[in-house]
């Protein structure tokens, strides 16, 4: 046994034990509050904003006496989405009823569908219908709705107006960017603007979840998915070669991106942009309102959002990201845990979770509201982008895919294999069905 597979062995056993201990000690911290039969405590497990508390908090207030909702918070800022997955998983596994309700990445649906209720039976027909269809999609597998969305994100470009500001052309440039810049005028722009030599473009590299969006981003721009409709992978291609090829240059022949990318994951690439005063970053919408913190001693910065870049000829396509809701199947408290996901579905609820923490409603009655879209802008743009939006692979297999893929790709942009070498390989490994310890 290598010492790699060691070390992740030894992590993910922390993870799992560290995880058991929360929720043991809610548990306990419980016991007394449980002893009438009358009142019911839910175990919730997400990241939790301080928008996911505010709501929470509501839904225990009103129901104060009959119901309480503890939470289990896996922050972002502690645990990779990676973690995340694999301590849920775990746990699951375990089929123990201390977890009633949690949250997956929408392209985890599949994986965690075995685990999870169906859910047209204990929500009203009304409470689905209000979803707006591009989060619905991805809460079915087989044809079952097994999980409903707490909000739906989508790949944004942030842009600091303030520097641009300072640009011979800044108007002109501003239009580009709304537009949806092409990649190659991109390039051109870095070239003619970046005198001061500060990072141009932060996007997500590392080996993880993130670099896969960005790479199926441009295969959408190619009209080509990385998984077609019979499961066949096909990123051993003309147009795989040449999505490859674009991010490792934007590193190593352009050097719009800094060589530190290849280590950043969201919160990271964030703080990064901030620290270095970079001029554009790839982000999701629900991390817009994450500049007030990382920009807390830059009063000057204003973040701005545009449209991310295409390949030229190609339509602007962005991914959908988001998380869903599921039941654990092992919950004995399946009519409490569809009240609190009610709750959380409802317009009230939603408008607090866009206002609080920029996450995007589910909600579709919002995308109505005459009134509140014009107190609040931003909603148009979204949806807008929503026009162009792609998912990934709704496979029960895309984890593996997705390992695979992320470590080929990042082995390629850190220039220890070409993208030639990477795409090929990656290819063979995926159609071995071969895991991948990482």
């Amino acid at each position: 046994m290598n010492i790699e597979k060691i070390f992740y062995i030894i992590i993910s056993t922390i993870l799992v034990t560290v995880f058991i201990l929360l929720i043991f000690v809610f548990s306990l911290s419980n016991v007394d509050s449980q002893s009438s039969s009358k009142f019911k405590t839910l175990y919730y497990v997400d990241h939790i904003s301080a928008a996911h508390q505010k709501v929470i908090d509501n839904f225990n207030e009103r129901y104060k006496g009959s119901i309480k909702v503890e939470t289990i918070n896996l922050s972002f800022e502690k645990f990779s989405t990676n973690e995340r997955k694999e301590l849920l998983a775990r746990y699951l596994r375990s089929k123990n009823e201390h977890i009633d309700i949690f949250s997956v990445d929408q392209i985890w649906v599949p994986r965690f569908a075995r685990w999870a209720i169906p859910l047209r039976n204990v929500l009203d027909r009304s409470d689905i219908d209000d979803i707006i269809p591009n989060a619905l999609q991805t809460c079915y597998y087989e044809d079952t709705l097994v999980a409903v969305p707490l909000y739906i994100d989508i790949a944004v470009m942030f842009y600091r107006d303030d520097l641009l500001k300072q640009l011979p052309g800044y108007k002109n440039i501003i239009a580009d960017l709304d537009r949806s810049i092409t990649w190659e005028n991109f390039i051109a722009l870095n070239n003619k603007i970046n005198r001061l030599q500060k990072p141009f473009y932060v996007f997500q590299a590392d080996d993880y979840e993130g670099l896969l969006c960005t790479f199926t981003e441009l295969m959408a721009n190619q009209n080509n998915p990385i998984i077609d409709n019979n499961d066949n992978i096909l990123v051993n291609s003309p147009e795989g070669k040449k999505s490859l090829q674009l991010l490792i240059d934007l590193v190593r022949k352009f050097k719009i991106s800094p060589e530190e990318v290849t280590n950043l994951k969201e919160n990271e690439s964030f703080r990064y942009f901030a620290a270095k005063n970079a001029y554009f970053l790839r982000g999701w919408s629900s991390m817009f309102d994450d500049r007030f913190e990382y920009f807390e001693k830059n009063k000057n910065a204003v973040l701005k959002m545009a449209p991310m870049p295409r390949l030229q000829n190609t339509p602007a396509k962005a991914v959908y990201g988001g998380w869903n809701l599921m039941i654990s199947r092992f919950s004995d408290k399946i009519p409490e845990a569809a009240k609190f996901i009610k709750f959380l579905m409802s317009e009230e609820s939603q408008k607090i979770m866009f206002e609080e923490g920029g996450y995007l409603p589910t909600n579709k009655n919002i995308y109505t509201e005459t009134d509140y879209i014009k107190r609040n802008p931003d909603i148009r743009f979204f949806e807008d982008l929503f026009k162009n939006g792609v998912y990934r692979p709704f496979i029960k297999e895309y984890t593996s895919v997705s390992d695979v893929l992320s470590y080929y790709l990042n082995r390629a942009i850190k220039g220890e294999i070409t993208a030639d070498n990477a795409l090929a390989d990656a290819e063979k490994r995926i159609k071995k069905n071969a895991i991948l310890i990482k």
